[in-house]
């Protein structure tokens, strides 16, 4: 389980193929990895990803071949910058929203635009994703948490500060550019709650 929050920004620094699926190995950052192990859980991108290997400053992960397909990693390539949370500790504040790290679809930035110190970014997801977007509610884009200022369509936007900004990948993005997106756990749940 994850927060949201981004630790560090990190790179891809190695794409190692096999077969089908791949083994990725991230260079971390500022991240400090000392309290990490082998099989531990950590977000990249928004993907919960499990560390296979690891030293001071870097780690592997496998990647298989469902994560490849609905997740951007197949668009990315070495020296991709990357967001990075290490999963939450239950003693830990809950300073974003509840991120499960399994990402639902690919949307993508359609519009960017200065809005004060802020950035207002427009995002477009799968139409089957949208029954879960709603104004003021949550989501996770590149597993950075979010609030959503705007639904129209297929589409959402949020307001990107300038704290948020310097430290996500979210200053990297142009328009066209691919995103992984997590719907709000809640509202996925309540979706199934209802439905059944």
């Amino acid at each position: 389980m994850f927060t949201g929050i981004i630790q560090s920004i990190g790179k891809i620094s190695a794409i190692i193929q096999h077969g089908a699926d791949s083994c990725f190995v991230f260079n971390a950052g500022t991240m400090n990895l000392s309290d990490l192990s082998v099989g531990d859980s950590i977000a990249v991108n928004g993907a919960c990803l499990t560390i296979i290997e690891k030293d001071n400053n870097s780690f592997a992960a496998d990647l298989s071949n469902e994560t490849l397909e609905l997740t951007t990693f197949s668009k990315l390539g070495v020296d991709s910058s990357v967001n990075l949370e290490k999963a939450m500790q239950l003693s830990d504040r809950l300073n974003g929203h509840m991120v499960s790290g399994h990402v639902d679809g690919i949307g993508k930035v359609l519009d960017m635009d200065e809005d004060a110190r802020s950035v207002r970014y427009s995002i477009e997801v799968p139409p089957a994703l949208n029954r879960y977007i709603s104004k003021k509610g949550s989501v996770t884009v590149d597993g950075v948490s979010l609030t959503i200022n705007v639904v129209e369509g297929n589409a959402f936007s949020v307001n990107i500060i300038p704290h948020t900004l310097s430290e996500t990948i979210f200053s990297e993005y142009e328009i066209g550019n691919q995103v992984n997106i997590e719907v709000d756990l809640i509202a996925r749940y309540l979706d199934q709650l209802i439905v059944k």
